[in-house]
């Protein structure tokens, strides 16, 4: 008992030098209540090793590239060539980053660590893996702690491009590898535009936490009026004390042109989300922001990993929203 105590004290502790690490403007590295960052990367290493050996991988990666560059986002990724390229390129690193920004967040880590939760969780735009990756990762870690408990996750992923092959292929790795009981940690992939989906239908009442990494410019650059009623629908439909989760590579966040006036995109959103201060100086919307950064490092320590390809450290913005209580 008296171990198991100063398990968890030693864990609270660090939880706390990683409040003081965000607060700083940077990520760790690794923490306890995650996978180290090799488990991360030997996932890819194993589910990868055919792409990371093709000859045409390079010539994948530079299609997929400038498709990027013209911000033509289907054309990026028609094919699987194009997919597993991207997925092998940059899916390890943002699983990483991933990773540690969701053990991190104190709200995001308690409900994965809850030892006798059914978490669902939809991932907008997730089709590359990367938030599976982050979410598998912190999960089967808190879940060696009561291995045999009746907690499980379920990860929704809808994207536009048909990202099944590989959400298939690193979510089976997971369950082969992490976690003691594989019916504990589930994966469905839809491939629709999220845009033109019934929420209701996929069970957005249900969900407990819902992400969208670097996602938010693609939706508003591609479909505007859209995207503002997606976000409404999330205001409507997400039930009270759900977690939601936005991020965007820093100082990237496009213009939205209202009237004569322009704003950032990130402007309209807590707008939409959040509100307007009232009367009493609380804010009017369905959500409250109860964790930000308007920029936040993942540096790679390169010494600890071993990976074919680059690991590129990253700067990003991102926004911890929860729903609020009926009233």
């Amino acid at each position: 008992m008296r171990s198991r105590n100063n398990n968890r004290q030693n864990e609270l502790t660090q939880r706390d030098e990683v409040s003081e690490k965000l607060l700083g403007g940077t990520l760790p590295f690794k923490t306890s209540s995650a996978m180290h960052p090799y488990q991360v990367i030997d996932l890819f290493n194993v589910c990868f090793e055919h792409i990371l050996k093709s000859p045409n991988l390079q010539e994948h990666i530079q299609q997929v590239k400038g498709d990027l560059y013209r911000r033509d986002y289907l054309a990026a990724f028609d094919n699987d060539d194009k997919r597993f390229a991207y997925a092998s390129r940059w899916t390890p690193s943002r699983a990483l980053a991933y990773s540690s920004l969701f053990s991190s967040l104190e709200p995001v880590n308690k409900l994965l660590g809850d030892e006798h939760a059914k978490i669902n969780v939809l991932c907008v735009g997730g089709g590359a893996g990367s938030e599976l990756v982050g979410l598998g990762s912190v999960f089967s870690r808190l879940k060696e702690f009561h291995p045999n408990s009746d907690s499980c996750m379920n990860v929704e992923i809808v994207d536009i491009a048909d990202w099944g092959k590989v959400t298939t292929n690193v979510a089976s790795y997971m369950k082969s590898n992490w976690v003691h009981r594989n019916e504990c940690l589930n994966s469905k992939f839809l491939c629709a535009d999220i845009l033109a989906t019934n929420l209701e239908l996929i069970g957005i009442a249900d969900m407990d936490l819902v992400t969208l990494m670097f996602t938010t410019n693609e939706l508003f650059s591609e479909k505007r009026k859209d995207t503002v009623k997606f976000l409404l629908a999330l205001n409507q439909n997400c039930k009270p004390g759900s977690l939601l989760l936005i991020a965007e590579s820093a100082g990237s966040f496009l213009n939205i042109k209202i009237g004569e006036r322009q704003f950032p995109v990130q402007f309209l959103i807590d707008t939409i989300l959040v509100g307007k201060p009232g009367d009493s100086g609380d804010n009017t919307g369905a959500w409250d922001i109860i964790s930000q950064s308007e920029s936040i490092w993942y540096r790679i320590m390169e010494r600890e990993v071993t990976y074919e390809l680059n690991l590129e450290n990253m700067r990003f913005f991102y926004r911890l929203y929860r729903k609020k209580k009926r009233t």
